[in-house]
C-alpha cells in the first residue's frame, strides 16, 4: 500500500521540535513551503519562534500554530502530540529535531548533563513517538529523527551526546521495525552545516572542512530537503540514516 502523503504535502500536518530556530526553522520553513501546516515546537526562545509564525501564517493564514514545552518533563510529549492533534485535528508527521549538545569530558560528567543530553537527544524523541504513534499511524504517516555523524563517529570530549546520539539511531531502526507498516521512520545525519552556538576554535572548524569529501560547509536548507524528501518522496525508505555531511562520514 503506498504511503498516503504520496508525492505532496498539501494541508499534511507535520510537527518540528525545536523548530524555532537554527536548522528546525529552515525545516519549518520548507515543508511550509511545500505546502504543509506547521506546528512549531519551542521551549524559551519564545521571540524567535513567534517571529516565525507570524512569517509561516502571513504566507497562508492558519497554517502554522505555535507550541511550547519542555520536553525534559514526563508529561511534556503526551501533552505536544495531544495539542497538535488538537489544534489542527490531525498528525501526518513528527520531526524530532530538538536537542543540546555541550562537551563532557570524562572526569567531568554530571548526572545532571546525563539527564539533560540523554533526555533531549534520546528519552524526549522516543515518548514523543510513543505518544504519536496512533495518530500517525491514521494517516501513514512519518518520523524523522535528527542524528548526527556523531552517533555513528563519536565526538572527542562529548562522549554523553555522542551515546544519546547513537541510541538516538537505535531507536530510529527500532522504530521502523516496531511501527511498520503504518509508519516510516527515518533519521537524518547532518555534518557540519551550523556551527555550535558555543565557541569552536578556527582550528577545529578547519579540521572538520578537511575531512569532509566536499571540503566545505552545508547549510540548513541541505537537512530540509532531505526531510521534505522523506516526507514526500520516499514511499519505500523506512528503517534509514541519511547522513548529510559532505562526505565526511567516508
Amino acid at each position: 500500500m503506498a504511503d498516503s502523503i504520496g508525492n505532496s504535502v498539501d494541508d499534511r500536518v507535520i510537527l518540528v521540535t525545536g523548530g524555532s530556530r537554527r536548522i528546525g526553522a529552515q525545516i519549518a520553513r520548507t515543508l511550509h513551503a511545500a505546502g504543509a501546516r506547521i506546528l512549531v515546537h519551542y521551549r524559551s526562545s519564545t521571540a524567535a519562534a513567534k517571529e516565525l509564525g507570524a512569517e509561516l501564517n502571513a504566507a497562508r493564514a492558519g497554517s502554522a500554530a505555535l507550541i511550547a514545552a519542555d520536553l525534559q518533563q514526563d508529561e511534556a510529549p503526551e501533552r505536544l502530540i495531544a495539542a497538535a492533534v488538537g489544534h489542527f485535528g490531525r498528525l501526518d508527521a513528527l520531526i524530532n529535531n530538538a536537542s543540546t549538545f555541550y562537551p563532557t569530558p570524562v572526569g567531568k560528567i554530571t548526572r545532571a548533563a546525563w539527564d539533560d543530553l540523554i533526555g533531549s537527544n534520546l528519552r524526549a524523541p522516543l515518548f514523543l513517538a510513543q505518544a504519536a504513534a496512533p495518530h500517525l499511524a491514521e494517516q501513514r504517516g512519518v518520523i524523522i529523527n535528527v542524528i548526527d555523524i556523531h552517533g555513528l563517529r563519536p565526538l572527542k570530549g562529548y562522549p554523553v551526546y555522542s551515546i544519546a546520539k547513537a541510541g538516538l539511531a537505535m531507536l530510529t531502526r527500532s522504530l521502523a521495525r516496531e511501527l511498520g507498516p503504518d509508519i516510516r521512520v527515518n533519521g537524518i545525519a547532518p555534518g557540519p552545516v551550523l556551527w555550535a552556538e558555543h565557541d569552536l576554535d578556527d582550528s577545529m572548524k578547519r579540521e572538520i572542512i578537511a575531512k569532509t569529501a566536499l571540503k566545505r560547509v552545508g547549510n540548513p536548507q541541505d537537512i530540509a530537503r532531505t526531510a521534505l524528501f522523506l516526507i514526500r518522496d520516499a514511499p519505500y525508505i523506512t528503517g534509514q540514516i541519511i547522513a548529510v555531511d559532505g562526505g565526511r562520514s567516508i
